[in-house]
This record gives structure tokens, sequence and C-alpha cells, in this order.
């Protein structure tokens, strides 16, 4: 899967589940800070991430990426191993 494929998949879950703006998905948007994501959030993003792209991330793991990039890339390397 591309990298664009990943943003892609990732953004239409937070504008349509988490109702973000489209403005405020830029890869240096932090996840916490300017996307507001709290920890119950991040439960969903997991389920999202196993349904969507076949992974399992453990909430540590997700807690500790600080920007949608750092997002993107991660999904991206246990999608491309």
């Amino acid at each position: 899967m591309s990298r664009a494929e990943i943003e892609e998949k990732v953004n239409n879950y937070l504008l349509e589940e988490m109702e973000l703006e489209e403005a405020l998905l830029k890869p240096e948007a932090r996840i916490k800070e300017d996307l507001k994501i709290d920890s119950l959030d991040y439960v969903d993003i997991g389920v999202m991430v196993t349904e969507v792209f076949g992974i399992k991330v453990k909430q540590e793991e997700m807690k500790i990426l600080d920007t949608l990039a750092d997002f993107y890339d991660f999904i991206d390397k246990k999608v491309n191993q």
C-alpha cells in the first residue's frame, strides 16, 4: 500500500468519524494538541487501523506518536514490512 493511500484512508477516517476539519489534517499537525485526540479516541483509531490496514496497534504505541506524519510513517512501516 502506498503512502498516499495510507494518508487518504487515515484522513477520511478523521474527517468522517472524528469530525475534524480538513484544514487541520496537515502532516505537521500534532495529534493531541492540534487535533484534540484524547485517550478514548486512540481506542477508536486503533480499531480503525486494525480493520482498514489489518495490523494491531497497542495504545502505548499510539501515544508516543506526536504528529500526523509520525502516524502515517508508523502505519506505512507496519503495513509494508
